[in-house]
């Protein structure tokens, strides 16, 4: 099997597996006890803490804190959730990009909380002057991707940030990023980005699954999801993972040292799934024209079936994910394939790469996408 789903997840390294067993074994006290037990896990999370503040660009906390979620799902939703449930209600601004996590839990806040949608260009890029026109007194919360998880592109959110806040007269909305596709991927510095709160995921990075954070910057009101004894800061209550903190930790760490060798392999392989696309005979596109995250590849193909194209490539080896502007039996059209504008006649295929991912597997899987898309478009 040739794995190129890693935007989707990622396997947990070996170093991140021993570290979560050696803490599980040795530091499993809860971090909240005054014992020693207890602060030898507090120790575990502040390193891991220390560790991913600094793959965010932000050493130290200066600029913001950790809270440790469950994942980039509940990170991203607490970022916009608890944003709005600490301010009064008003209008909510998202890009018409923006993963479910974000987009549901906007949608989620009801009466009261109208949502606003900044359309994307045919790049799959969201313009700052498109956005900020929907900015106004009552908006409370905007949130913007940086990574997009489906076509890779890079969205400005720097720009974004600041054009939207010069349409603030009377008061600042709250600023949440959904970076999981950027964390490890490219060069992060939160304070540049101009946030208030930034989502993050371990498992998208070689990190266990049910591991997450927000950042969130000195300050920036939330509103928790449920009441407990008070653990970080009041923010997120519950016993804290000290384990899964530090595989999450170490995973980032990991994959910002490596972040300048992986960008060069994965640029290369994704030119090779571009020379196999070409060759196919089939006209296609590259969804990620311009600025896009280095690992991933996303392609559509006229007159190829997303699902067919899917299953046909899972069948012969190779997995990746796959989606389209139409509505097919018992799945949804994808919205940021809509937002696009990718016509309902193309199928999308999405090949994403992980650390472990080797030039030949990419290699052997550009062959066997090739053979693929040719047979599909002869039979469709």
């Amino acid at each position: 099997m040739i794995y190129l789903d890693n935007a989707a997840s990622t396997p947990v390294s070996d170093e991140v597996l021993a570290l979560v067993g050696e803490v599980s074994r040795e530091d499993y006290a809860n971090p909240s006890a005054a014992h020693p037990g207890g602060a030898a896990a507090r120790r575990r999370i502040a390193t891991a803490r220390d560790q991913l503040l600094a793959a965010l660009g932000d050493p130290g906390g200066i600029h913001g804190d950790v809270v440790w979620t469950s994942g980039g799902t509940e990170a991203n939703a607490l970022g916009v959730i608890g944003a709005a449930r600490a301010a009064d209600p008003g209008g909510v601004v998202i890009s018409a990009l923006e993963h479910p996590a974000v987009a549901a839990s906007a949608a989620q806040l009801g009466d009261g909380w109208p949502v606003r949608v900044a359309p994307a260009t045919a790049g799959g890029v969201v313009e700052a002057g498109r956005l900020a026109a929907l900015v106004d007194v009552h908006t409370r919360v905007v949130a913007v991707m940086l990574v997009s998880n489906e076509l890779g592109t890079v969205q400005p959110v720097a720009e974004l940030t600041r054009a939207g806040r010069a349409r603030m007269p009377t008061g600042r909305a709250h600023v949440h990023c959904d970076a999981t596709q950027a964390l490890g991927k490219i060069p992060l510095d939160v304070a540049a980005l101009g946030v208030d709160s930034l989502g993050v995921a371990g498992h998208k990075l070689h990190g266990p699954k049910g591991t997450g954070a927000l950042w969130l910057r000195h300050g920036a009101p939330l509103v928790p999801f449920w009441s407990g004894g008070g653990q970080q800061g009041g923010r997120r209550h519950g016993t804290q993972d000290a384990p899964g903190a530090a595989g999450f930790g170490l995973a980032a760490a990991r994959a910002v040292a490596a972040m300048p060798e992986a960008t060069s392999r994965w640029r290369a392989m994704a030119a090779a799934i571009a020379t196999a696309a070409a060759g196919s005979g089939v006209p296609w596109r590259l969804l990620a024209p311009g600025e896009h995250a280095p690992h991933i590849a996303s392609l559509a193909f006229e007159r190829v079936s997303a699902d067919g194209l899917r299953n046909v490539l899972a069948s012969r080896g190779v997995i990746a994910s796959s989606g389209s502007a139409c509505a097919t039996p018992g799945a949804k059209p994808s919205g940021t394939l809509t937002a696009i504008g990718l016509p309902a006649t193309w199928g999308m295929v999405r090949l994403s790469f992980g650390l472990q991912t080797t030039m030949a597997e990419v290699e052997q899987a550009a062959a066997v996408l090739r053979e693929v898309v040719r047979e599909l478009a002869a039979a469709g």
